[in-house]
């Protein structure tokens, strides 16, 4: 007698847990330098078989853009925006502010779409701040967002109002003084 075992794939077995609600966390300082963090964060849950895309706003200089993502390992997605260097100040041309804001547009879109179970969307809030992108579209996003996504949005300067709407809120700050 020979008998088979067949294991769910991962998608049925996806279907057939019960779906827990994702959180919503923030991490910020004020020095910018908790990216390494968010990312060990995000490889070791990518690591563990849950799709992770991971978008920076201000970074470029890699010709990259939503076409060309860098895929590290099986499940983790890291994108930047198609520009030819990094943003550090508000003031862009007309082909930046475009990539900049098809960048939020489709991020928005593949998100919508369920295939990502993490979402790090690091340095939003200086995107917010340089007003690149709206506050009220990031709260619009964050309230329509399916439920079951975590969602990480990093940067200095947080806007309250998404500190507000936030489960977790990381602050890292310097302990003493050199």
């Amino acid at each position: 007698m020979v008998s088979q075992v067949e294991a769910p794939s991962l998608d049925s077995a996806r279907r057939l847990a019960p779906s827990v609600e994702g959180l919503v966390q923030v991490f910020t300082c004020t020095h910018r330098n908790f990216f390494t963090n968010v990312m060990g964060q995000a490889l070791r849950i990518a690591g563990q078989g849950t799709p992770v895309l991971v978008v920076q706003f201000l970074k470029g200089g890699i010709d990259q853009g939503f076409e060309n993502p860098v895929q590290l390992g099986q499940n983790l997605h890291w994108i930047r925006c198609n520009l030819p260097r990094c943003i550090d100040t508000p003031h862009l041309d007309p082909e930046e502010v475009r990539s900049l804001v098809d960048l939020w547009q489709r991020t928005q879109a593949v998100i919508l779409e369920k295939k990502y179970d993490l979402v790090v969307l690091d340095e939003l809030s200086l995107a917010i701040h340089f007003g690149l992108i709206s506050e009220t579209e990031v709260l619009s996003f964050l309230n329509k967002r399916p439920r079951q996504v975590d969602v990480i949005l990093t940067g200095p300067e947080m806007p309250k109002s998404i500190l507000e709407v936030a489960d977790q809120i990381t602050e890292l700050r310097r302990s003493h003084q050199p």
